[in-house]
């Protein structure tokens, strides 16, 4: 019993750092994907407005995600409570 328990610790542990992982990679492609949409449209030069723009996407991207991702969550919470 005690080596099942392991087991699904390690099981859990290892996925939990491959998610972490594969989202890592997916926010650093996102970066690089905002960053070059960004400079498409605005002229070489203007760093600093580019730079806003950038962090202002990105805040708005974080806060939607968190937002939908939390009202999921709540939801299947609640549906599980029924």
């Amino acid at each position: 019993m005690k080596k099942n328990n392991l087991r699904s610790e390690f099981l859990k542990t290892m996925t939990q750092l491959a998610t972490a992982g594969f989202g890592l990679v997916a926010a650093l492609a996102w970066n690089e994907a905002i960053k070059d949409f960004i400079d498409h449209f605005i002229k070489a030069g203007s760093g600093f407005i580019s730079k806003l723009i950038y962090a202002i996407i990105v805040t708005l991207l974080a806060v939607l995600v968190t937002y939908f991702l939390g009202k999921s969550t709540q939801e299947a919470k609640e549906e599980e409570e029924k």
